[in-house]
C-alpha cells in the first residue's frame, strides 16, 4: 500500500503520546514488472510504408502506457509491492501454525498447542471467552496529535461471543465522528517470537491493522504484518525500519472477509509473514529486521477528513484468538493465559 498519510500510533492509557507520523518514507519494494521479448529475426526487405506502421506503432504503445500509469496513478501506487495469490492449504501439515479444527469455535478453529511450531514454546493464548477483555491488554482511546485517523474509543472495542470485537461507526458521543476500536496487548513485550492471530474483517472502510510495536515508544521499527489499506479484498505487510522510516512492503491478494490465520515469525535474522499457515513473504536483510522489545497490537483507522480510508457503514474486526510463541533458547519461555485461554 502506497502510505500516503501521516499515520499515528494510538494514545495508550499510561499517558504516553506516541506518535508514528511517517515521514515520505523510502520504500523498499519488489514490483512487479512487465518487459518485452526480443527475438532475432531475418531483416525483411524495406517497404515505403515500413516507417508510418513504426510511427503508428510507437502512438499506440505510448497510448497505451499513459492509460495504464493513469490508471495506477489512480490507485495510489505505480506498481504493487510483490502482489501474491494464495491457494487454500487446509491442514495438509502446513509449516506454520493454523489452529485446531473446532466445528464450536466461531472460526471453527480452536487456538493451535503449545507446541505447534517446531523450536517454540506457548508464551501467551487467549481465545476471549466470556464479556471481558483479559488482563494485560490495553484499550486506546482520544485522539493523538489532533490526527484525522486516530479517534478511537474505548466503547469500539468488546468482548463476545468468543471474539474480540473492533468496530468503526458514526459515534454519536463523538459528534457523529467515524470512531474506531484499537489496543494493545502492552502486558507482553517481547525481542523476537511468532505472532498469530485468527481474524476476518466484515466489510471494507477503514484502514484494520495487526502490528508489532516497540515496547519504548521509540518509532521506528515497527512490524505491520496484517494491514488492509481499507479493502477487504487484499491485505499488505510493510516492515519500518531504520531512522528515517524507510519501508520494505509486500501485497497479497486475498478476501479478508473469510477467516483466516495471520502470523510474523521474527527472528534475529530474518521476518516471515504467514497466512493460513503458509509463509507468503519474507525478509532477511540484516538492516531491516529489529531487535527491541515489541508488543501485539490491534488497531482500525480511518482518514475520512481527507477522503480515504472511509467507510460508509459499521465495520468490525473479528477476532477469534490469538496466540504468541517465544524461540526455547529465549528467556521466559513460559506459556501465559489470560481469561478463556484454551
Amino acid at each position: 500500500m502506497n502510505r500516503r498519510h501521516a499515520d499515528v500510533h494510538p494514545w495508550r492509557a499510561d499517558g504516553i503520546n506516541a506518535a508514528r507520523r511517517h515521514a515520505v518514507p523510502s520504500k523498499r519494494v519488489v514490483n512487479v514488472c512487465t518487459g518485452i521479448g526480443r527475438r532475432s529475426v531475418d531483416a525483411p526487405r524495406r517497404h515505403p510504408w515500413n516507417g508510418r506502421v513504426v510511427v503508428l506503432t510507437l502512438l499506440v504503445s505510448i497510448s497505451a502506457l499513459g492509460v495504464i500509469v493513469a490508471m495506477a496513478l489512480n490507485s495510489g501506487s505505480l506498481a504493487p509491492s510483490s502482489v501474491i495469490s494464495l491457494p487454500p492449504t487446509g491442514h495438509n501439515a502446513p509449516p506454520y501454525p493454523i489452529g485446531v479444527p473446532d466445528a464450536a469455535n466461531p472460526s471453527g478453529e480452536a487456538p493451535p498447542p503449545p507446541n505447534a511450531l517446531a523450536g517454540y514454546t506457548l508464551r501467551y493464548e487467549n481465545d476471549f471467552a466470556g464479556t471481558t477483555l483479559p488482563s494485560g491488554w490495553v484499550v486506546y482511546t482520544g485522539n493523538p496529535l489532533g490526527d484525522a485517523g486516530a479517534q478511537f474509543g474505548s466503547a469500539h472495542v468488546k468482548v463476545n461471543g468468543g471474539l474480540l470485537l473492533l468496530s468503526t461507526w458514526r459515534d454519536a458521543t463523538y459528534g457523529g465522528e467515524w470512531v474506531t476500536g484499537g489496543l494493545c496487548h502492552c502486558g507482553l513485550a517481547s525481542t523476537y517470537g511468532a505472532y498469530f492471530v485468527r481474524s476476518r474483517v466484515t466489510g471494507p472502510g477503514p484502514n484494520e491493522v495487526q502490528l508489532l510495536w516497540p515496547a519504548s515508544q521509540k518509532w521506528p521499527p515497527e512490524l505491520d504484518f496484517n494491514e488492509t489499506g481499507a479493502r477487504d479484498t487484499s491485505t499488505s505487510s510493510t516492515d519500518h525500519y531504520g531512522p528515517t522510516n524507510q519501508t520494505d512492503q509486500r501485497v497479497l491478494r486475498i478476501d479478508m472477509t473469510q477467516w483466516h490465520t495471520w502470523g510474523v515469525v521474527w527472528t534475529p535474522t530474518s521476518i516471515v509473514y504467514v497466512v493460513d499457515g503458509e509463509e507468503w513473504a519474507s525478509i532477511s536483510a540484516a538492516t531491516e529486521i529489529p531487535h527491541v522489545p515489541m508488543t501485539l497490537d490491534l488497531q482500525q483507522q480511518t482518514w475520512c477528513t481527507t477522503n480515504r480510508d472511509c467507510p460508509t457503514s459499521r465495520v468490525t474486526m473479528e477476532i477469534d484468538w490469538v496466540a504468541e510463541y517465544g524461540a526455547r533458547s529465549s528467556s521466559g519461555a513460559g506459556a501465559s493465559s489470560g481469561a478463556g485461554a484454551s
